[in-house]
């Protein structure tokens, strides 16, 4: 049996589970009197985010309600991440308040997913520490949720489904999104670049694409369901393809999509240096509904800390990249993650990494403090920096980012822009907050009529990171 059709087997046995799992929900709710509710939390990237929202659709079709407050939910589910250890102990931390209201409310379940639970080091802990959790599952295997549930309400044990790895990859499932009109779909999972710093690919596992006709079939759906924009995402979109039979390129990939009637427009993340092409380049230049934003990630500007991170580019080769793409596609918003603190890393490679920030002028970025992960080369490496060093030279790149990221965005004020209307704002009921297809912010006047609409709108004051606007009739 070819991986297509173990795939659809999956399918169908996981759609039977949902509907016993629904079953015996049912009849707990019944002996219960009341209904029961869920909280999910979820930790890291959005990929995480998209997985949360595949545990949030099972959940509700299976008869649970959603609640804000994880403390009164009968199912509280820890989504977790695992590329900083603070996430980590945050996850711990969290553990050890919920203990207190298990006792108090007996029908509680707690389930950890996620990437930290791909570390046998963490599943030796809950097992010695947190007793009292019952479901443990990891990145593999999320397609088996309602399995999963079905087999912690059966037993009387904690529940341990974690598996290596797998090239399944089951998405016709329910999902429930967070937002109607947008939505993540995944493209691939896992990772084959082993940078030298990172846990993802020991925990997700290596590179497994999905089927276009899969993909494109998944996004007309969500664009007959109302869905105006889609963010594609994978570890490292630009290898999209390896491995499949008949394999298309991922700027293929995007130039099919860009077909689909009623999405307007297309996002993706994350693009690996050494992989962007040429033709991707061409086919953003090129395209009416791809979004004028493109991260890409550095990591570092000194080629000899570049070298040791296993990132496969070099300072020159990088800046040439970013030139060309700047060259190409004028109006592009670059968008970057940074590490600082990576073993044997000295002033001067600080230095160089702020050289690259001042050349490129990146429109935003993520400054990370490098996290030692156990079971990564980098975490055996000698030179291990000192925290002195972390707090001196933070600052130095964090500042250096956000005044280049400043000078970017003013350059659009008072322009006339297109925003898709997200959300009523977080601090003034009266205004509505959207995003630019550069992914910036812009706050205007409105009700929560606009949301999911796109409106044009004249940027009338830059505020750093984020724009106001009005709304152009």
């Amino acid at each position: 049996m070819d991986n297509k059709a173990e795939n659809a087997l999956e399918n169908s046995r996981q759609l039977e589970y949902i509907e016993k799992t629904k079953e015996l929900i049912a009849n707990k709710k019944k002996a219960l009197g009341r209904e029961l509710t869920f909280h999910v939390t979820t930790f890291g990237c959005q990929m995480n985010a998209r997985d949360s929202e595949k545990l949030s659709g099972i959940l509700k079709a299976i008869g649970f309600i959603e609640i804000p407050d994880e403390d009164k939910a009968d199912f509280v589910i820890f989504n977790t991440c695992t590329v900083r250890d603070n996430a980590n102990q945050r996850v711990y931390g969290r553990l050890g308040t919920l203990k207190a209201q298990k006792k108090k409310n007996k029908e509680m379940k707690i389930a950890l997913c996620g990437c930290m639970m791909q570390e046998e080091t963490v599943i030796e802990k809950i097992k010695s520490s947190y007793s009292y959790v019952n479901l443990i599952f990891g990145t593999h295997n999320i397609f088996k949720f309602a399995e999963l549930i079905y087999t912690m309400y059966e037993s009387d044990r904690m529940v341990i489904d974690i598996w290596k790895d797998t090239d399944k990859i089951v998405e016709d499932l329910p999902v429930d999104r967070k937002y109607p009109f947008k939505s993540g779909v995944n493209i691939m999972f896992g990772c084959n670049n082993f940078c030298t710093y990172c846990i993802v690919p020991y925990v997700r596992g290596r590179e497994r694409s999905r089927e276009p006709k899969e993909i494109i079939n998944e996004i007309e759906k969500l664009s007959k369901d109302g869905v105006k924009e889609v963010m594609l995402l994978g570890q490292n979109v630009n290898s999209y393809g390896k491995g499949l039979d008949n394999g298309i390129s991922f700027p293929e990939l995007l130039k099919e999509i860009e077909k689909i009637e009623g999405i307007e427009r297309i996002r993706f993340m994350t693009s690996h240096p050494k992989d962007l092409s040429d033709e991707l380049i061409d086919v953003m230049k090129n395209s009416k509904k791809i979004c004028r934003h493109l991260h890409l990630p550095l990591q570092s500007g000194s080629t000899r800390i570049l070298k040791a991170m296993n990132r496969h580019y070099t300072k020159d080769s990088y800046l040439a990249l970013a030139e060309k793409i700047r060259r190409e596609i004028p109006d592009i918003a670059i968008t970057t993650d940074i590490i600082v603190g990576f073993p044997g890393e000295t002033k001067e490679d600080i230095d160089e990494t702020i050289d690259v920030i001042n050349k490129v002028k990146y429109d935003g970025a993520f400054t990370f403090v490098y996290s030692k992960r156990t079971g990564t080369p980098a975490a055996s490496m000698e030179n291990q920096v000192t925290e002195e060093f972390v707090k001196e030279h933070f600052d130095r790149v964090l500042n250096t980012v956000q005044e280049r990221a400043k000078d970017r965005a003013v350059l659009k004020t008072n322009s006339i822009e297109d925003v898709l209307i997200e959300e009523i704002n977080d601090h003034d009921a009266t205004m509505v907050t959207g995003r630019l297809s550069n992914n910036l912010c812009v706050h205007v006047k409105g009700t929560e009529e606009l949301i999911g609409k796109i409106v044009t709108v004249k940027l009338t004051e830059c505020n750093g990171f984020y724009y106001m606007g009005e709304i152009v009739d």
